[in-house]
C-alpha cells in the first residue's frame, strides 16, 4: 500500500500510526513524530543517521520529537484552512456592475489588453508603440469589479504543512492531484519490497491492470479549473488543461510515467465510492484470470475555493457560521477547527480532504511465489444502487443490500463467530446529520439481522475529513494498521452521540481501543447512491485459508521468501522516515510507436518487455464452420440442451 493524506504517508503505516498516536509506546510515538518532521521539513536525518532540527543542531531523537511534537500534531489531520486565500486575504472574484457615465471616461492602457471587439462608441487613440487611450462616451457602461470575498469555510485535512509531492520528482505543471498519485504509486512500489522491473518481467505484459481515478477530475488551475474560467479571468488556457483534467488520469499517469505498464486500464467513477468501485474491477480481473497483478488507487485534491463554495452551497459543508452556531461561539480557534468533522456526534456537515491511496493486488499463487508481504485479502465489494430517490444527494437503501451482502461473505468464509466478535466497522461517517442518523441505522439493522450486539464502528472522517472519491481508500489502509498494531482508531471528537444515531448494537467510542479483528467492513456511500461496501481480512485468517488452499509447505517456503521482501520494505521505510523519498516518475523513457513490435498471429512482443504478450483469448460463445453450422466446443452440449 501507499499514499498521503492529513495523517502523513501510507506505507510503514505513518498515517495510522498518526490516528492512534497516543497509543502507541513511546518509542513508535518518537518515531512516528520524527518521521512527519521529516515529511514537513521541520527536521532532517543525514547519511551518518544523526538528526538535525530546522536549524541545523545535531539533537538526540528524543530531544527533536518534544521539539516537533507540537508543530506536527498542530499541522497534520485537519486544520484551519493554510492556503492564504481562504484567510484574512480572502478569495479573489469579481463583481458585476453597471456604470452611469456621467461625462465621457478616458483610460489608458497596454496595446496587447485592449478587447479584440470593441463596443461601436469607444473611441481610441495611439499613444505610442504600446500604449492606446480610449474614450467612452457619457451613458452606460457593464463592468466587472475586482473584490475578495471572506471565506465561508475554513477547515479542511490537508496534507502535512511543508509536504508537497510536486517538489519530490520532474513534475512540469501538473495538478495537485496526479503529483499526489505519483508519489501514492511511488510510494506503494517501495512499500511492497518488490522490484517493479523484475516482478513485471515474470509475466505477460497483458497480466496486469491498472485501475485509478478519482470523483471530479482534476478541478485546481492546473487542470480543468483554469480551463473552465480562463476566459472570464482573463488568463489564456494552455495545452495541459483539457488533458490532466481527465478523471481517469491517474491510471494514465501510472501507466505512461511510473509503471510502464501496456496491460488492461480505466476508472471507475462512484463519486465518495470511487475508490471500491475501481477495487471491485481489480478483484473482478484478478479473481476470474484475466490478471495477476492489478494496482488499484485513487487521487483527489478537492481544496479550491470552487469545489468548496459548491458544497457549501449544497448545505453538505461545515461552514464557520454553522461551527460557531453548533457550540454557541463567538469566535472559532485553531482547535475548534480541529473539531470540525464530528461523525455520529451533534454536527452541521463534512469537512473537505484530500488524500491519494494505492494497493497492489496480487493472486494468492503469485503472491507466494515472490515472496509477497499479505497486509490483507480483499475477497469482494459489494455495490448497490438506491432505487427510486426524492434527491440525488440523499441516502437510499442500497446500502442495507451492500452491507448485508459482506457480512454474509464474512460469515461463510470465516464463521459466525468471526462475523459477531472479531469483525469491525469502517463507516463512511461524513459527519452530516443525516449521514449519521440513515448509515447508523443500516448498521443496526444488518447487526440485528445477523445476532450482533457490540459491534466496533471506525470514522476516520473525524482526523481526516472527507477526501471525495478517496475517502475509501483512506479507510481501507487506516485498516490495514488496525489488522497490523491490533488498534482501533476512536472518533477523536466524539463528546456524546447524537440523539437520533441507531446505537443500540453498536460500539461506538471516542478513544483508541484494542481489537484483535478477523476482518473489516469499508463502508462508502455516495451522492446519486453510489453505496459500496467492501470485505478485508486479516493477514492471519488469510494465511489460513491460503495453508488450506497450498498447503503447509508451500507457506513455508512463502514465508522463508518474505524475509526478503521485508527486509527491503524496511529499508525503503527507513528512508522515507527521514524524509528521503523514492519518486518513480520515467518521462520518455522506453517510448515506443508500433514498428519496434513483433507483431505474430498468437503474440506480441514488445522490445524492453521480458514476456511477450498473448494473443490467445477466451471464446465463450462457440465457433461456425465454412457452411454456418456449429462445431463442436465445451459449451455446445449446454446450449443444445437449452434449446
Amino acid at each position: 500500500m501507499g499514499g498521503v493524506n492529513p495523517a502523513g504517508r501510507t506505507s510503514g503505516h505513518q498515517a495510522f500510526r498518526r490516528t492512534v498516536l497516543d497509543a502507541l509506546p513511546e518509542a513508535e510515538q518518537t518515531s512516528t513524530l520524527l518521521g512527519l518532521a521529516a515529511m514537513m521539513r521541520l527536521a532532517h536525518c543525514d547519511a551518518d543517521q544523526r538528526w538535525h532540527n530546522a536549524q541545523g543542531q545535531v539533537l538526540d531523537t528524543a530531544q527533536l520529537a518534544l521539539e516537533t511534537r507540537d508543530q506536527v500534531l498542530s499541522h497534520t489531520l485537519i486544520r484551519r484552512i493554510e492556503d492564504p486565500r481562504f484567510n484574512d486575504e480572502g478569495l479573489p472574484a469579481n463583481r458585476r456592475a453597471n456604470l452611469a457615465l456621467e461625462s465621457p471616461l478616458t483610460f489608458r492602457l497596454r496595446r496587447r489588453q485592449l478587447p479584440d471587439n470593441l463596443p461601436p462608441t469607444w473611441q481610441v487613440r495611439e499613444v505610442d508603440r504600446h500604449h492606446l487611450e480610449v474614450t467612452v462616451p457619457a451613458g452606460q457602461m457593464d463592468v466587472m469589479l475586482p473584490e475578495t470575498r471572506q471565506a465561508q469555510v475554513r477547515a479542511a485535512g490537508q496534507l502535512p504543512s511543508g509536504f508537497d509531492p510536486s517538489q519530490l520528482y520532474r513534475s512540469v505543471h501538473h495538478p495537485r492531484g496526479l503529483s499526489m498519485a505519483v508519489f501514492a504509486a511511488s510510494d506503494c512500489l517501495g512499500d511492497s519490497g518488490l522490484d517493479w522491473d523484475s516482478l513485471r518481467d515474470r509475466l505477460d505484459p497483458d497480466a496486469i491492470a491498472v485501475y485509478a481515478g478519482n470523483s471530479i477530475g482534476q478541478l485546481d488551475d492546473e487542470g480543468w479549473g483554469g480551463l473552465l474560467k480562463s476566459f472570464v479571468s482573463g488568463k489564456r488556457a494552455t495545452s495541459k488543461q483539457m488533458p490532466l483534467g481527465y478523471g481517469q488520469m491517474p491510471a494514465d499517469f501510472l501507466n505512461a510515467y511510473v509503471l510502464g505498464s501496456v496491460g488492461a486500464t480505466g476508472a471507475a467513477l462512484g463519486a465518495c465510492a470511487s475508490f471500491l468501485y475501481n477495487l471491485r474491477l481489480g478483484i473482478d480481473d484478478i479473481r476470474s484470470g484475466r490478471r495477476r497483478i492489478v494496482m488499484v488507487g485513487t487521487a483527489d485534491a478537492p481544496i479550491t475555493p470552487e469545489i468548496i463554495e459548491g458544497f457549501r452551497t449544497m448545505g453538505a459543508l461545515a461552514d464557520d457560521d454553522s461551527l460557531k452556531a453548533l457550540d454557541a461561539l463567538e469566535l472559532l480557534t485553531d482547535a475548534d477547527y480541529q473539531r470540525a468533522s464530528r461523525p455520529f456526534a451533534r454536527n452541521c456537515g463534512f469537512t473537505m480532504g484530500e488524500s491519494s491511496q494505492f494497493v497492489m493486488l496480487m493472486d494468492d499463487s503469485l503472491a507466494l511465489e515472490v515472496g509477497a508481504d499479505i497486509l490483507a485479502a480483499a475477497p469482494e465489494v459489494f455495490v448497490n444502487a438506491d432505487g427510486w430517490k426524492r434527491s440525488i444527494s440523499a441516502p437510499g437503501i442500497g446500502n442495507y443490500v451492500t452491507l448485508g451482502k459482506a457480512c454474509s461473505l464474512i460469515r461463510d468464509m470465516l464463521g459466525e463467530t468471526s462475523l459477531r466478535e472479531r469483525s469491525y466497522i469502517h463507516a463512511h461517517g461524513t459527519s452530516t446529520p443525516k449521514n449519521r442518523t440513515t448509515e447508523s441505522h443500516v448498521f443496526d439493522a444488518v447487526a440485528k439481522a445477523h445476532g450482533i450486539t457490540d459491534w466496533p464502528v471506525v470514522a476516520i472522517k473525524a482526523y481526516l475529513g472527507h477526501s471525495q472519491g478517496s475517502a475509501a481508500g483512506d479507510q481501507l489502509t487506516n485498516a490495514l494498521g488496525s489488522f497490523a498494531y491490533g488498534l482501533l482508531p476512536g472518533i477523536c471528537t466524539l463528546d456524546r452521540v447524537a440523539d437520533d444515531v441507531h446505537a443500540e448494537r453498536l460500539r461506538l467510542f471516542k478513544d483508541t481501543q484494542t481489537f484483535k479483528a478477523d476482518a473489516s467492513l469499508i463502508n462508502a456511500k455516495g451522492f446519486g447512491g453510489n453505496n459500496a461496501t467492501g470485505v478485508l481480512i486479516s493477514p492471519e485468517a488469510t494465511e489460513r485459508l491460503l495453508a488450506k488452499r497450498h498447503g503447509a509447505d508451500a507457506m513455508a517456503a512463502w514465508r522463508e521468501r518474505r524475509e526478503a521482501t521485508r527486509a527491503q520494505a524496511a529499508v525503503y521505510h527507513q528512508q522515507a522516515d527521514a524524509g528521503h523519498f523514492a519518486v518513480r516518475y520515467r518521462f520518455g523513457e522506453g517510448v515506443l510507436e508500433g514498428p519496434e513490435l513483433e507483431v505474430g498471429a498468437d503474440s506480441i512482443h514488445i522490445p524492453g518487455y521480458q514476456q511477450p504478450v498473448s494473443l490467445s483469448v477466451d471464446n465463450p460463445f462457440g465457433r461456425l464452420d465454412e457452411a454456418g453450422d456449429e462445431l463442436d466446443t465445451p459449451f455446445a452440449d449446454e446450449r443444445q440442451e437449452k434449446r
